[in-house]
């Protein structure tokens, strides 16, 4: 075999080296990073949901939790509430940013007419202030949710006028 003939088999192997060489580094490296707590993609696919009723709130919704823990404090989900599913009067401690992905969700709030958002809607619920919520009739209303903090509830309760005799 000639010196040239040598020297174009010795190429592509020591490009073959050299390249496993680096993909075992950047392997390494990798690995290294997202054991330092690196950053690394949160991939979910929708199948992959794991529902479970929602806690502290009326039957029907149902919730899927990405991250954080909503029995704790600050999270993120996808929630669904079934087809005519409506909840009274009430308030959060959290502040709630809402993107609607399908079906129409009817937020309420007293005095104004209800607002119906459909798929690619946004809402924000700022924490304290009284509002309905409910979902058209025709579908089921699936959401995801950002929350400032823990999930709650809390019912306002209506006064009632005295009647005039």
């Amino acid at each position: 075999m000639s010196k040239s003939s040598r020297r174009i088999l010795f190429v592509p192997i020591l490009l073959l080296v050299a390249g496993v060489s680096l993909g075992q580094t950047a392997a390494a490296k990798t690995k290294s990073a997202s054991a330092r707590g690196g950053k690394k993609f949160t991939v979910l696919p929708a199948a992959d949901l794991k529902w479970a009723p929602l806690k502290n709130a009326p039957p029907g919704p149902m919730m899927a939790v990405i991250t954080g823990d909503p029995e704790k404090g600050a999270y993120t989900a996808m929630e669904k509430f079934p087809a005519g599913f409506s909840a009274p009067l009430h308030t959060h401690t959290a502040t709630h940013k809402v993107v609607v992905i399908s079906g129409t969700w009817i937020h309420g709030e007293p005095g104004k007419p209800d607002a119906r958002l459909g798929p690619g809607s946004y809402l924000v619920q700022p924490s304290g202030m009284k509002h309905t919520t409910a979902c058209d009739a025709a579908s089921e209303c699936v959401f995801f949710i950002e929350s400032s903090a823990k999930f709650d509830l809390k019912l306002v309760e209506e006064k009632k006028t005295a009647e005039k005799k």
